[in-house]
């Protein structure tokens, strides 16, 4: 399965950043770096596969470093479009043929393009693309079924699932602290149940019989 790298506008700790490649970094196949993310991406010492964006928030000097790389792919659209820079960088990582995204800087910013960004992982789903949203404290990824939790491998200490769909049906948690049985969750009740679980057991397991869920993997 062919990996991206994903290093769009948002904030992005560097030393974070840093880290990450080092224990992510030689999963990628491919890297694409989206407008304002050039900054960090040249920090990173990183050359993009592909770059993408208007770029309204980027300093034209880098902009023009990485123009003397004719190996790089240029994606370049006006300010005035129907799709967000993250989602167009989404569309060029697929195709060049990833199956699975590695997405650095869709949060941490503004609120209204961390909620878009968060629901372009339904886009991933939809399109069969595994795909995760990393930041310094969260992984973020949707579940449209079952999955297994190991004590230890998980990103941070605390678990937690929102609905996406309206509402989803028939939860059960095991393994973990605060465990369910056959739970149905609707957008807008008790919203903060699902929040904060941990793994307790050495493995932990959730499963439901239908809609998407929210998968947040956190540390304070």
């Amino acid at each position: 399965m062919k990996s991206g790298l994903i290093i769009t506008g948002g904030k992005i700790d560097l030393a974070f950043a840093r880290d990450f490649l080092r224990e992510k970094g030689a999963l990628a196949d491919c890297v694409v770096s989206v407008d304002g993310g050039l900054e960090v991406t040249k920090a990173l010492g990183l050359v993009p596969d592909a770059i993408v964006g208007d770029f309204d928030s980027v300093h034209q000097e880098i902009l023009e470093e990485y123009r003397k790389n004719p190996e790089i792919l240029w994606d370049v659209h006006r300010p005035e479009k129907d799709e967000t820079d993250t989602e167009l960088a989404i569309n060029t990582a697929i195709k060049l043929g990833c199956a699975r995204l590695m997405i650095l800087g869709a949060t941490g910013g503004r609120l209204d393009h961390e909620l878009s960004n968060i629901h372009l992982l339904k886009l991933c789903l939809d399109l069969g693309v595994e795909a995760f949203l990393y930041d310094a404290w969260n992984k973020v990824y949707l579940l449209d079924g079952g999955k297994r939790f190991v004590r230890g491998e998980t990103y941070g200490t605390y678990v937690s699932f929102i609905p996406l769909t309206e509402r989803v049906r028939g939860i059960t948690l095991r393994g973990f602290k605060y465990p369910l049985t056959g739970k149905d969750l609707t957008v807008g009740v008790e919203a903060g149940l699902c929040v904060s679980n941990e793994v307790k057991e050495e493995e932990a397991f959730i499963s439901f019989e239908s809609g998407i869920l929210i998968c947040v993997e956190s540390r304070d």
